[in-house]
């Protein structure tokens, strides 16, 4: 594949193996830094029609390697993609096989604009709140991160985020430190738009989860400001 071979010709050994104790998932790391990727996804995806950006993801991801895995999340990382439904289904197969947080967070960027394009989605995604894997149920999380930032929200908007809201209350009680972490990330990036609506959280929820997590969920709020550097 003449892409992955662009990527391995980037490489560099050092940083991979520095990569690989980082990320501890077992496949190969080429050491190419994430700008690098980016800027090699945006020339990839200009010179690609849709359905060659879906085929070429679908390889890039199949070879296992962790800079191509990102690759193919970039290539289907844009906002407006019109009809979408291929590519939402390409993410979804994806997540079950998360077991690294940059893949996964770099997966759920593109996955992200699918539920935004098509909310109707989020009924699929509530279903991973109960998967076995915890990387699966964090994905849920980190692909519903757009309705904490909505400035001007809709009553749909709202319901949405409400829905969303339920399922850190599910998940409060979870005991792996990425679930933990990614509600306290969910919760710290509504707080910045709706610090009133995380704090009544915090209150009837707090005390469920991790204090680091209850620290990373109101660290943003304005009372907190001035204890965090």
């Amino acid at each position: 594949m003449r892409e992955l071979d662009e990527l391995k010709a980037l490489g560099d050994p050092g940083k991979a193996a520095g990569m690989a104790a980082y990320h501890k998932a077992p496949r190969p790391y080429l050491g190419v830094a994430v700008p690098v990727i980016d800027e090699l996804a945006r020339g990839w995806r200009a010179g690609l029609d849709l359905p060659g950006r879906i085929e070429l993801a679908r390889h890039l991801w199949d070879s296992n390697v962790h800079e191509a895995r990102i690759a193919a999340a970039k290539l289907l990382t844009q906002a407006r993609i019109r009809p979408d439904d291929e590519v939402w289904r390409l993410i979804a197969c994806w997540v079950p096989q998360f077991d690294a947080w940059a893949i996964a967070d770099h997966a759920m960027k593109a996955g992200s604009r699918r539920l935004i394009s098509d909310p109707a989605r989020l009924d699929e995604v509530e279903t991973w709140l109960e998967a076995p894997g915890f990387w699966v149920r964090r994905a849920a999380l980190v692909g519903t991160l757009p309705w904490t930032s909505i400035r001007n929200p809709k009553a749909d908007d709202l319901a949405r985020r409400d829905r969303v809201l339920t399922w850190l209350e599910k998940l409060a009680d979870d005991r792996e430190w990425f679930i933990q972490k990614a509600i306290g990330w969910w919760l710290r990036d509504h707080s910045k738009h709706d610090p009133q609506c995380v704090r009544d959280w915090l209150a009837a929820n707090g005390g469920r989860l991790k204090p680091f997590a209850r620290r990373e969920a109101g660290r943003w709020l304005p009372e907190n400001r001035n204890s965090h550097p």
